[in-house]
């Protein structure tokens, strides 16, 4: 893949400087990337250029494409690490040849930048690989890469410890990545069971006027957990799972008694627990069992004055030995780019900022 820099400095070979002379001008390059595939280009530039206009709003430079080839202008060190951004896209799509997400360039962006902050240029240039974000793989998905340096850790906590809490606000990925990281334990043999549950508590809603028997009150309650299942592993295996047992999905309350062993038990909304409940569950670990429970803390459905179990827990827990915990911020939510600003506000909000810290005039879209 041929690369040509051109920089406003003018060394022997690097060309044109059109800010000779004029001192208070930003220095500026060009880098023109060259791709070995046309098809594989459109991929990673995106439908109409989404992906390049993506990227351009990021890092602070403008990008042209045309055909396989890209010409990038801006301040070197964004030109250069948006050339890193696009050459390990390009090298995503050739491994996997898939359609990318808007979710799969700020994952990459992130990469490059947590790459660029711990080692120098020289030694990234001499191993362009290294310090890749850590990742899950299930049969169905394949690969599922770390979006940022959170998940990341995330990802690494879940390996290495028997029991993990993941904290943070909607939309971080804690519930997804957990089904797939036990959907990978499940699958490679190291754990022979799933167990999946949250706590029915309600958000406002009355449980009992919803109809049905039981399980169907509290389907609606692990719909989640479905969904992730669904996402890592094919319709008939998660089908056959939940039929045999291998996959159990069910409300905190039945897990009273029980003792899990060789499992893989993931309790959700974990901030809805009370401490007793959160002392039971905590409890049943079994041996040859790993343990993820996640929760947001800034979405306490309990009645007022009842304490969180998961709040309780972590703090209770900190530093005891085989357990890890990840938090979580507003800056690490992946859903949608939307959802994190969101979030950010109602941080905002709820720490005491007002009105004087938001845009007085903010873009708006004419109605169409």
């Amino acid at each position: 893949m041929p690369i040509d820099v051109a920089s406003a400095r003018g060394p022997a070979g690097r060309g044109k400087a059109p800010s000779a002379g004029r001192p208070g001008l930003a220095e500026t390059v060009e880098v023109s990337l060259t791709f070995d595939d046309n098809r594989l280009a459109s991929l990673v530039f995106g439908q109409y250029d989404q992906n390049v206009a993506h990227i351009e709003r990021r890092l602070g430079i403008t990008g042209t494409a045309l055909g396989n080839h890209l010409v990038l202008k801006g301040a070197p060190d964004a030109a250069e690490k948006a050339r890193r951004v696009f050459e390990r896209l390009y090298a995503r799509v050739q491994k996997g040849g898939t359609t990318l997400t808007v979710g799969d360039v700020d994952g990459v962006i992130q990469e490059v930048t947590v790459q660029g902050n711990l080692f120098p240029s020289a030694e990234i240039a001499a191993d362009p690989g290294r310090e890749h974000f850590e990742q899950i793989a299930t049969r169905k998905r394949g690969a599922v890469r770390a979006r940022n340096a959170a998940q990341s850790e995330y990802i690494k906590l879940l390996r290495a410890n028997e029991l993990v809490f993941a904290e943070g606000p909607a939309g971080t990925g804690k519930t997804w990545l957990a089904v797939g990281h036990a959907v990978s334990l499940l699958e490679q043999g190291h754990a022979e069971r799933l167990i999946l549950s949250r706590p029915a508590v309600e958000a406002g809603e009355r449980l009992g006027f919803l109809p049905g028997d039981m399980r169907e009150k509290v389907d609606p309650y692990l719909r989640p957990i479905y969904d992730a299942l669904y996402d890592f592993m094919e319709a008939r295996h998660v089908d056959r799972g939940l039929q045999t047992g291998i996959i159990e999905i069910a409300p905190l309350a039945f897990m009273r008694g029980r003792t899990l062993t060789n499992a893989v038990v993931l309790l959700d909304e974990a901030q809805n627990t009370t401490s007793m409940q959160m002392k039971m569950f905590l409890t049943r670990l079994g041996e040859n069992s790993r343990m993820i429970i996640t929760g947001d803390p800034s979405q306490i459905d309990l009645p007022p004055g009842q304490k969180s179990g998961l709040v309780e827990a972590v703090n209770v827990l900190d530093g005891v030995e085989g357990i890890g915990r990840v938090r979580f911020r507003d800056v690490d939510v992946v859903r949608h780019d939307l959802v994190r600003r969101i979030v950010t506000a109602y941080e905002k909000a709820a720490h005491g900022e007002g009105e004087h810290d938001r845009n007085p005039n903010p873009r708006r879209r004419p109605l169409a």
